[in-house]
């Protein structure tokens, strides 16, 4: 395991831990019943299947 040398400094931890940034999630358009939802990608293919309802996930497109 790696140890470090000396103390890292409050700034220099801070300005490492701040360039860890989560990027957003892709939305992607899916009709069910006649009504588009934009999901998160990794949920898709269940909500076309029918294993998972989108209302909780995303809010109705706009036609």
């Amino acid at each position: 395991m790696a140890v470090p040398k000396r103390k890292t400094s409050r700034s220099n931890t801070r300005h490492r831990r701040s360039t860890w940034r989560a990027t957003p999630v892709d939305l992607l358009p899916v009709t069910v019943d006649g009504v588009r939802y934009r999901v998160p990608r990794r949920l898709v293919r269940a909500i076309e299947r029918g294993y998972v309802d989108p209302t909780p996930y995303a809010a109705p497109v706009p036609r």
